[in-house]
């Protein structure tokens, strides 16, 4: 407490004496030459590094942005294309159906004719036979009956054909006015 004697005020306890700075300033001097040649290059060159790197992961995320919307864009055209080329070929098939139907329709339609032609002729054919065969039972019956009534037998085959070509045709008119 005889510092207070001395001439010393309170404040002077705290403040450092001039030499203690100086020394104080020469080692942080040093320090800090020491640190910006040393320490200061190697936390640098660990920042530049992670910049690089860091810059390095950006550029290739753009890189693969890019990629993947190049990649989007031709996979859109390719589905574009490929809706288009899938709506052309369902336009196509239903032309073709529709056409290999009318082909079908005209091929059924002229068979149809043709079987129906064939039936025809068929039914004309068999009518004829059965017209000529109606007539030769007809003139058998006629010339039976006419002997009948003639009570004998026509035994010429010149007197049975004149009867049945008579009865014959008087049948022919009957038809023709019927």
């Amino acid at each position: 407490m005889t510092t207070l004697a001395e001439g010393n005020s309170g404040i002077d306890l705290f403040l450092p004496k001039t030499y203690d700075i100086f020394w104080s300033f020469i080692i942080l001097v040093i320090l800090a030459v020491f640190f910006y040649k040393y320490f200061l290059p190697k936390f640098q060159k660990i920042f530049d590094e992670r910049a690089e790197k860091i810059q390095s992961n950006i550029d290739k995320a753009a890189k693969a942005q890019k990629e993947a919307e190049e990649a989007k864009k031709k996979y859109e055209d390719q589905l574009t294309k490929a809706r288009v080329q899938a709506s052309k070929i369902r336009d196509d098939a239903r032309a073709e159906a529709s056409h290999i139907i009318a082909d079908a329709r005209t091929r059924a339609e002229e068979e149809a004719a043709q079987v129906s032609a064939n039936a025809q002729k068929s039914i004309e054919s068999q009518q004829k036979q059965a017209l000529v065969s109606l007539k030769g039972e007809v003139g058998s019956l006629s010339v039976a009956l006419a002997g009948k009534i003639l009570g004998k037998q026509l035994e010429s085959d010149a007197v049975q054909s004149d009867m049945i070509d008579s009865v014959l045709g008087d049948l022919d008119k009957d038809d023709i006015k019927a």
